[in-house]
């Protein structure tokens, strides 16, 4: 890998440091070696808990873990300039135009006609104002 490619940081991401621990607390729960000299009082103040051993051990900086970030590759582009062009069409020609529309829709298909407000019942008539015989 080419070294333009592999960012060195010294911090860790929260995902990342998750990761690493994950990984080296497996590894501390199926007997691997303690990378970090830690005290049998350390290790009872821990719990024995080879997440919180592995922190340590991430902590202090003896794990032999590196994360690759590849960087995206930058592309040079160059990118057409859109021209606009301005129509200058009169309000009259536009009227004309609508107008045109309008003739061939109504020589084409059928015109909807309004609905006559005589045929649909009024808002008074719709609704009942009985009361049910159960209520009174």
């Amino acid at each position: 890998m080419s070294s333009d490619k592999m960012v060195e940081a010294k911090e860790f991401s929260k995902y990342e440091r998750a990761r690493i621990i994950g990984a080296r607390g497996l590894q501390i729960s199926m007997d691997a070696p303690l990378l970090v000299d830690m005290k049998e009082e350390d290790l009872d103040g821990v719990n024995y808990d080879p997440l919180r051993i592995a922190e340590k051990e991430l902590d202090s900086g003896v794990l032999p873990i590196s994360v690759n970030k590849p960087m995206p590759e930058k592309k040079e582009e160059s990118i057409e300039k859109i021209k606009i062009e301005e129509s200058k069409v009169s309000d009259a020609a536009k009227e004309a135009a609508e107008k045109a529309e309008e003739k061939d829709i109504a020589a084409g298909g059928e015109m909807m006609e309004l609905a006559d407000s005589g045929e649909e019942p009024e808002a008074s008539e719709a609704v009942t104002t009985e009361k049910p015989a159960e209520l009174e």
